[in-house]
């Protein structure tokens, strides 16, 4: 059985999980310049909050990550994947223009450049093409750099103390699902910038599910040459997708986890398979859940299932007149709460 259990989780990631795993990356250490620190507390000096407050902290964070010129080498560890390192890079020009690039430097790779509101994609086997975006997606999550105030309508944040990460003093925060319902983590933030050096997801039982670590992190009074040599009119096309129909869906959620929202609901059509599944995203600004609703026939009974794909929960179940998949960074208890609660709409 559980040969059987391996085999369904993989031939399930095989049709609908794909996601590409980023993990980032190289460089060396060099000290910061000081107009580094005096440009974030000039930035934070204004702030509502105690200087030693977590939101404090999160306010420094978030004017770093927009503000400064800086390149970061991180790895991902996740379970069952090699490390992955990333390469980060972020300036801004005299414009006041944000630039990013995110490059996975393992295997093949794969290469991410913003320019401003324009993102860029560049992988293998695949035309490059660029999106309408002010972020970039990737191991990072970037509301909890953009938006922290968002955060905190499902987390608590604790200030615990002070400790050493890639050789930086750090400020380390705890953060608690506020119900109980999702992972915690514990975030290390650059003593001197607020910039991020280390992020740990941990579960119910304080075992270690997910971790970015910082190698390597320079700031700059200037931006990287590297975005000196792109040329915007040579990007990509933005390719611009046909606007969604509201889908009248017959179905609705009676338990969504304390601070999480619906963010899409459409039709998705499985590769492999070619079958048309709704599909519901749920996130809160750290984690991002998707689930999978499809109604049931009665020739194709669907076996209840639980398991982890790399640091993500898996879980599919009969319920009612679906057959429903849950795949997020979050409890298995938590999945099949969600799943047990999807009802008809009378």
């Amino acid at each position: 059985m559980k040969r059987r259990n391996q085999t369904l989780l993989k031939t399930f990631h095989n049709k609908i999980y794909c996601r590409v795993l980023l993990a980032l990356l190289l460089t060396f250490f060099v000290p910061l310049q000081a107009f580094a620190q005096e440009q974030i507390s000039s930035e934070t000096s204004n702030s509502s909050y105690p200087s030693d407050s977590a939101r404090a902290w999160l306010d420094k964070m978030s004017n770093a990550v927009k503000s400064l010129n800086y390149t970061i080498s991180f790895i991902l560890l996740k379970p069952e994947v090699d490390s992955q390192p990333y390469l980060w890079r972020h300036g801004v020009n005299e414009d006041g223009i944000e630039m990013e690039q995110l490059n996975l430097l393992n295997g093949p790779g794969r290469e991410v450049v913003r320019i401003g509101d324009k993102v860029s994609y560049f992988e293998p086997n695949v035309p490059p093409y660029s999106l309408q975006s002010s972020i970039i997606n990737g191991p990072f999550p970037s509301e909890f750099f953009q938006l922290p105030e968002k955060i905190m309508l499902g987390y608590e944040f604790i200030l615990v103390g002070r400790s050493r990460i890639a050789g930086r003093a750090a400020q380390q925060i705890r953060i608690i699902s506020k119900d109980n319902s999702r992972f915690g983590l514990n975030v290390w933030l650059d003593q001197e910038t607020g910039l991020l050096l280390k992020m740990n997801m941990f579960g119910q039982e304080a075992q270690l599910i997910e971790q970015i670590q910082v190698t390597g992190l320079q700031v700059t009074k200037e931006p990287d040459p590297f975005f000196a040599k792109i040329e915007p009119g040579m990007l990509p096309e933005v390719v611009n997708f046909r606007p969604s129909v509201p889908l009248n869906s017959p179905w609705t959620i009676g338990y969504i986890p304390k601070g999480m929202t619906i963010l899409k609901r459409d039709l998705r059509r499985l590769s492999g398979s070619g079958e048309v599944v709704e599909y519901i995203m749920l996130s809160d600004g750290l984690v991002d859940v998707s689930v999978y609703l499809q109604e049931r026939e009665n020739n194709k009974p669907q076996e209840n299932l639980v398991g982890t794909v790399q640091s993500d929960t898996l879980l599919t179940i009969e319920h009612g007149e679906l057959n429903i998949t849950i795949i997020g960074k979050l409890p298995a208890a938590t999945a099949n709460a969600i799943a047990k609660s999807i009802k008809r709409i009378n």
